[in-house]
């Protein structure tokens, strides 16, 4: 089954992520996800001495980013450009993070793609999930990745189900999605470009673009 509103091409536009050559080449974003660490080593080994420097194993940060002194970056990690990294951030490897994002006090990050003006400011934990441009998480929303059961992840949609065929998925966020503080969002959810979650939303499934989720079974367009 071939779920369009869920491919990368309706989700992102890639100009805004060092990660498009990974994406360009998958049919959905989850797809890249057992990939990401690869090809950080790949990009990174890449970049420009002059506009980036090696901090520790594998990891590289943009000179003109910034990084407090009590943020822990664990590698394969890029930090881009005019990125800051807050007090206490934990960034436990596979992250491949964007330009003018915000990673903030206490967020943890882990396996994931933040695509350029990322915000997660503010006690987030985002795991194995890829968040779209301009995306922003409120204080304390947070991805989880793993289902209760540990059986793999699937994707539910209007028309049906989409295996992942992982164990570990969080959610997938497309280009303009703004997530409420508090917010929970369950293994495989994909919420659509421009969409609204509302706070201390529960959100499962597939989300459509444009629309603001107030609670399950109630959604609405935005106008």
């Amino acid at each position: 089954m071939k779920f369009e509103p869920a491919l990368i091409c309706s989700l992102y536009d890639l100009s805004h992520t060092a990660a498009a050559p990974l994406l360009a080449g998958l049919q959905y974003p989850w797809e890249a996800l057992p990939k990401i660490g690869e090809f950080i080593l790949r990009l990174g080994a890449s970049l420009s001495p002059g506009e980036y420097e090696r901090r520790g194993e594998d990891v590289w940060v943009a000179k003109s980013a910034r990084v407090f002194d009590s943020a822990y970056l664990h590698g394969p990690c890029i930090i881009g450009p005019e990125t800051e990294v807050r007090q206490c951030a934990f960034v436990r490897g596979n992250a491949l993070v964007g330009a003018g994002c915000v990673v903030g006090n206490s967020t943890e990050l882990k396996n994931v793609i933040l695509f350029d003006h990322v915000q997660v400011p503010h006690f987030n934990y985002v795991g194995d999930s890829i968040l779209g441009y301009h995306a922003h998480m409120g204080a304390g929303s947070i991805t989880s990745n793993v289902k209760s059961d540990r059986t793999p992840v699937t994707v539910r949609t209007g028309e049906g189900r989409i295996e992942t065929g992982l164990k570990k998925m969080g959610a997938v966020l497309g280009d303009y999605v703004e997530v409420g503080c508090n917010s929970v969002l369950n293994p495989g959810a994909v919420v659509g470009r421009n969409t609204t979650v509302y706070p201390l939303s529960m959100v499962r499934g597939f989300v459509a673009a444009g629309s603001i989720y107030k609670r399950a079974g109630e959604i609405v367009k935005k106008r």
